[in-house]
């Protein structure tokens, strides 16, 4: 784990940080490679190629008092049979985390293996 990751997990609830390492791990898993890039002042941690939001990352962790939020910057374009994710603008989706079991759905990692190949050009 990333000392700034950490650190960004120092206000949040034991409960809270804990989903938000379970998260951070699945991405892990999924892209080994993956760049984090951590904004402090807004409990908000990207995952990708490199430090730009929108054209290098695919997916963040934000932090929240009682739940985290994975989200999916292209997560409009996502095939989502469960219905998992949340969000009505044009590109971002959300999936609201509050339970260790929502983690372990495999729908969940299915979304973030498909955001992690949907910029092909980012993998190269």
């Amino acid at each position: 784990m990333s000392d700034e990751f950490e650190e960004m997990l120092t206000t949040a609830s034991p409960d809270v940080a804990d989903l938000a390492r379970q998260a951070k791990t699945l991405i892990q898993d999924v892209m080994p490679d993956v760049v984090e890039v951590v904004w402090l002042n807004q409990r908000i941690s990207g995952y990708g190629v490199g430090p730009k939001k929108m054209s290098e990352q695919f997916c963040y962790i934000a932090i929240f008092k009682e739940r985290i939020n994975l989200g999916f910057y292209y997560g409009s374009d996502l095939p989502d049979p469960q219905n998992l994710l949340e969000g009505s603008g044009k590109s971002l989706r959300h999936i609201k985390i509050s339970r260790r079991e929502q983690l372990e759905n495999p729908a969940l990692r299915d979304l973030v293996e498909a955001a992690s190949n949907h910029l092909p050009k980012l993998k190269q």
